[in-house]
C-alpha cells in the first residue's frame, strides 16, 4: 500500500514499518437496484459507495457520524512533542525514497481520497472524496470529491489536482510507479468527479488503492515561490508546501525540528472519518541521530513519548524516578494490523550470493536463540514467515487451495516446497550450534566452496568476503553478534556503519553485500508485492526489492495474490507466495515482537478501548489532559 499519514507518523516515532493494503470491494450507498449486475450498467446507473472493504461487510452505514473508537468531545489544545530518528532535507513527498531525506511531518499536511478505519480489516471511508463507484469487473473507478474540500489557501480541491498527483507521483517515484502501474488513465468526468481507468479488468484491489492516493495541489506546484522562482516537483525542497489536511507547517530548523500547527478553519473538521481526531493544537518533531540520545531527551522531559524498539533498552533503561512515581507510563500495544519480515538480506545481484545453498548456509550459522538470550532478554521470537504475525503466514505442508495454486508453478520452485515444512535452524546450546555449523559446511561444499587456511574459498580459490551495511548502533550490535558465526564457517565478514544519507544512496544504487531490512505486510496484500519481490522492481533504483529477486514463480504467485477473487483465495495465494520465498533462502530471518512498546509522560488521554487495528493510536486519537498534566508537573 502507499504510505499513509498514520504510517509515516509511526515511522517517525521509530515504530513499525509500512503496511500494505490489498484487494477490496465495496458497499453501495445510493443508486440503482443492487440486484442488477453493476458491470452491465452505464456509469450513471451504478451505485455510489461511501466505503470500500476487503471481501466483506462494511461496519459503518452511509449516514454514520463518527468512528466508534474516537471521543467526539475530545478537547482541542495542547502541544505534543514527538521524537523522530534521523534527519531531513526535503518536504517533497513526490521524490521521497529517491532524493533527499523526507521529513515525515510533511505527509501529515496532505490527505487522501479515502481513509482507513482502524477497527476493521482494510476498510476505507471517504476523506477528500465523499463517494465512489465502480463496475463489477473492477475495470475502472470514479471518485466524487467533497464540494467543501479546500487547500489551506482557500482554493477548492479539484479533479485536476487528483490527476496531477497521480501522473506526477508515477513519474517521480519508483514506489508509486509500481503501485499504480495498472492505472492506464485518469480523467475529469464531472465537476467534482475523476475517473481512473485500468489496463485490464479483474483486479479487485485497484479501485481502492486509487483511494489511497495522496493528493497534491497542482496550482501550487506549478506556481512560483516567494522569490519568483518556478517550483519543480522533481527536486527536493525545504519550502513548506501547501496542504489540505488538519495541520500545516508552522516553522522548522532544517534537519533538526519541525512544528505543525492545527488549521483552525480546517475544511474537514466535520467529516465523519475526522471527528474526534487531530486534537493537538501543535505537533513538534525533534530529530535525533541516535535512539540512545533520544531516550535521554525523553527522560529529561524534552519529548512526550518515545517508541522503544530495543528489548535491552525496554528491560534496563526505564528505571528513572519518573517511572517509579507513575509520572511516566510504560505501555505495550498489540500489533494486530500487520505482519512483518525482518532479516539479514542478501544482494543476489552479486555473484557470490546466487547459489541458494550458500544463502541457506548463512541461516545455519545464525544462532538466534543465543542472540535472544544475550541481547534481548529473551523477549523475541524467530521469524518463520514473510507474513509473520498474521493468518497469511504459511505453515506445515501445503494443502487444499494453496496446494492447487502451487501446482501451477511446480516446475519453477524448489521441490521442498511440496515435501518439507519450512523451519529455521534452532541453536542456543553448543551441541545444536555445532550441528548447524556442520550442516552449513555441507551446503557450502555442495555449492563448490571449501575452507583453506581457515578461509572459505570458491572453486577459483577466491575467498568469500561479506560486508554488512548498517546505519545505526542498534543494527551494528546485531550484525556484530552475527559476525563471529560467519567467521566460524570461513566467511570474511565486516561491518560498515554509515550515516543516513550514505546508507540511502547505497541502497538506491544497490551498492551493498548484505543489509538488515524489513517489510511490513497488511492483512490484505496486493500490488505492493510487485515492488517487494517482483522482477520489474529488481533493478529499479529506490524500489523495495532490495534483494534483487527475479523469479518467474514469484511473479506468477504475486499475480495470484493480486487477482484473488475472495478472502480464502487471497490467503491461499499469499501462503503459497510465502512458502516459495522462504524456500529460496533470499534472506536470514531475524526476530519479531507482537507489541509496540511506548513510554509516555502521563499528560494525555484517549477513548476506551483503542481500536483493534490502530496500535497505540498516538497521537491521532489522543488529547491533552489538563488535569493529568497539572498533577505530574510542568514540562522541563
Amino acid at each position: 500500500m502507499a504510505i499513509t499519514r498514520r504510517d509515516l507518523l509511526l515511522t517517525s516515532a521509530a515504530a513499525a514499518a509500512i503496511p500494505a493494503l490489498g484487494s477490496l470491494a465495496g458497499v453501495p450507498v445510493i443508486g440503482a437496484a443492487e440486484a442488477q449486475s453493476a458491470g452491465e450498467l452505464p456509469s450513471s446507473a451504478l451505485p455510489w459507495r461511501h466505503a470500500l472493504s476487503l471481501f466483506g461487510d462494511i461496519k459503518y452505514p452511509a449516514d454514520f457520524k463518527r468512528f466508534d473508537y474516537v471521543n467526539p468531545d475530545a478537547p482541542k489544545g495542547g502541544v505534543a512533542r514527538l521524537i523522530s530518528l534521523g534527519t531531513f532535507d526535503n518536504f517533497n513527498i513526490a521524490v521521497a525514497g529517491i532524493k533527499g531525506s523526507l521529513a515525515p511531518a510533511a505527509a501529515l499536511i496532505y490527505e487522501t481520497l479515502m481513509t482507513r478505519a482502524q477497527d476493521e480489516v482494510a476498510t476505507e471511508y471517504g476523506e477528500l472524496a465523499e463517494v465512489a463507484q465502480h463496475p463489477d469487473d473492477y475495470s475502472w473507478v470514479t471518485y466524487r470529491l467533497r464540494k467543501e474540500a479546500r487547500w489551506h489557501d482557500g482554493k477548492p480541491v479539484t479533479p485536476e489536482d487528483v490527476i496531477f498527483s497521480l501522473e506526477t507521483l508515477k513519474k517521480q517515484s519508483p514506489m508509486y510507479a509500481s503501485y499504480y502501474r495498472h492505472v492506464a488513465k485518469a480523467e475529469k468526468v464531472g465537476e467534482r468527479d475523476v475517473k481512473f481507468t485500468f489496463d485490464a479488468p479483474g483486479n479487485r484491489e485497484l479501485p481502492t488503492i486509487v483511494g489511497e492516493l495522496t493528493v497534491l495541489p497542482k496550482h501550487w506546484w506549478e506556481g512560483t515561490d516567494s522569490q519568483g522562482r518556478k517550483r519543480d516537483i522533481g527536486v527536493t525542497t525545504l519550502e513548506p508546501p501547501l496542504g489540505s489536511g488538519p495541520y500545516k507547517i508552522k516553522e522548522f530548523v532544517a534537519g533538526r525540528s519541525i512544528k505543525l500547527e492545527r488549521v483552525k478553519d480546517y475544511w474537514g473538521a466535520n467529516v465523519p472519518s475526522q471527528i474526534g481526531t487531530n486534537n493537538f493544537d501543535e505537533l513538534r518533531f525533534e530529530f535525533f541521530r541516535d535512539n540512545l540520545v533520544a531516550l535521554e531527551a525523553f527522560k529529561a522531559d524534552q519529548a512526550d513519548w518515545i517508541a522503544e524498539n530495543s528489548a535491552k533498552q525496554w528491560a534496563t533503561a526505564y528505571d528513572f524516578p519518573a517511572v517509579a512515581e507513575k509520572r511516566v507510563i510504560k505501555e505495550e500495544f498489540p500489533i494486530n494490523d500487520s505482519g512483518r519480515m525482518q532479516a539479514f538480506v542478501f544482494n543476489i545481484r552479486r555473484p557470490q550470493f546466487r547459489d541458494a545453498r550458500l544463502r541457506r548456509a548463512f541461516n545455519y550459522a545464525f544462532d538466534f536463540e543465543e542472540m535472544n538470550k544475550q541481547l534481548f532478554y529473551g523477549q523475541y521470537k524467530r521469524i518463520n514467515s514473510y507474513f509473520e504475525g498474521s493468518e497469511l503466514a504459511s505453515s506445515g505442508l501445503p494443502e487444499g487451495q494453496e496446494l492447487q495454486i502451487l501446482e501451477t508453478v511446480r516446475d519453477k520452485v524448489p521441490p521442498e516446497v511440496f515435501t518439507t515444512a519450512y523451519q529455521n535452524p534452532v541453536g542456543g546450546n553448543p551441541e545444536a550450534v555445532r550441528a548447524n555449523l556442520r550442516e552449513a559446511a555441507k551446503l557450502l561444499k555442495e555449492a563448490g566452496f571449501e575452507v583453506r587456511d581457515h578461509k572459505l574459498v570458491d572453486a577459483s580459490g577466491k575467498p568469500l568476503t561479506v560486508e554488512i551495511l548498517v546505519q545505526d548502533p542498534s543494527s551494528e550490535r546485531i550484525a556484530l553478534f552475527y559476525k563471529p558465526s560467519l567467521e566460524r564457517i570461513g566467511v570474511g565478514a565486516s561491518i560498515r556503519v554509515v550515516d543516513d544519507a550514505q546508507y540511502q544512496n547505497r541502497l538506491r544504487s544497490f551498492d551493498f553485500d548484505m543489509i538488515i531490512d524489513q517489510w511490513g505486510e497488511s492483512l490484505s496484500p496486493g500490488n505492493e508485492q510487485r515492488e517487494f519481490w517482483g522482477s520489474q522492481a529488481a533493478d529499479m533504483p529506490g524500489a523495495r526489492n532490495t534483494i534483487g529477486i527475479k523469479n518467474p514463480a514469484v511473479d506468477a504467485l504475486i499475480e495470484k495474490v493480486i487477482y484473488a477473487k475472495n478472502r480464502g483465495e487471497l490467503v491461499a495465494a499469499t501462503r503459497a507466495l510465502d512458502r516459495v520465498l522462504l524456500w529460496n533462502f533470499y534472506l536470514v530471518p531475524q526476530f519479531t515482537y507482537g507489541f509496540s512498546r511506548y513510554a509516555r509522560w502521563d499528560r494525555f488521554s484517549h477513548a476506551e478501548p483503542l481500536p483493534k487495528y490502530g496500535r497505540s493510536g498516538l497521537p491521532t486519537l489522543w488529547w491533552w489532559d489538563a488535569e493529568k498534566a497539572a498533577r505530574i508537573g510542568k514540562r522541563s
